[in-house]
């Protein structure tokens, strides 16, 4: 069969389905690579939900951020209401994350940030992120030693997987920066480049304001192929 003639939809559906770039989507590319990544790669896993795949079970495991103050806007909200297995509330996450919060500032003031805070939902375990105290952001080198430690918490523990991760792009509760100097949001290969550089291997979902990029392609896993980087060093 040639390549005209392979068909995604049955009957006319695909001539309905034609891209309307008036619509919020995105533009998949293949990474050209026929061979598995040794290193291991990061599935990015556009066009999903990751609320309804967290809470119909696929994945065993999923990390996110968590304040002390306030999480009711946030995944973690979201998720420990609608797992049916979990014994926690919102108010109760935010609880747990100020207690163990003044908890530190008295007995362990100087260790290193940020602290990740296990939530135990039965069938599934949060590994939340907590925002360091008296920031009301994460910085992208909090997000490198917080996957570092997670990644260490996965390590040989097979039924802490399958894992996922939010992109921690476009949050309301944990907003994430470039450093405490600089109040940009960082690019998404950054986070992936941070997350990947701690050793993480799992999936993750990105923001939904990412779907107003239709007119950039986008790759399905991390590492990036090497062309990329080629393409950059000839524009400049």
């Amino acid at each position: 069969m040639s390549d005209d003639q392979v068909r995604i939809y049955d009957g006319d559906a695909g001539a309905l389905l034609e891209a309307d770039t008036e619509q919020s989507q995105v533009s998949l590319l293949p990474s050209g690579r026929r061979e598995p990544d040794p290193s291991g790669n990061i599935r990015i896993l556009w066009g999903q939900s990751m609320l309804a795949d967290v809470v119909g079970g696929r994945y065993r495991a999923v990390i996110c951020g968590v304040n002390e103050e306030d999480n009711e806007s946030g995944i973690i909200a979201q998720l420990v209401e609608r797992v049916p297995s979990s014994q926690w509330t919102a108010a109760g996450v935010t609880s747990y994350a100020k207690m163990f919060q003044q908890s530190v500032g008295v007995h362990a003031a100087h260790d290193k940030q940020p602290y990740v805070l296990k939530y135990d939902l039965d069938r599934l375990m949060i590994f939340a992120l907590l925002r360091p105290s008296g920031q009301s952001f994460f910085t992208l080198d909090d997000l490198a030693a917080g996957f570092g430690t997670i990644s260490k918490m996965l390590a040989g523990r097979a039924e802490r997987l399958p894992v996922c991760s939010v992109s921690f792009l476009g949050a309301r509760s944990n907003r994430l920066v470039q450093s405490p100097g600089n109040d940009d949001e960082p690019s998404f290969e950054s986070v992936l480049r941070g997350m990947h550089e701690s050793g993480f291997r799992g999936d993750v979902y990105p923001s939904p304001s990412m779907w107003e990029k239709g007119h950039v392609g986008v790759f399905a896993s991390y590492p990036f192929p090497a062309g990329l980087d080629r393409m950059r060093e000839g524009s400049s």
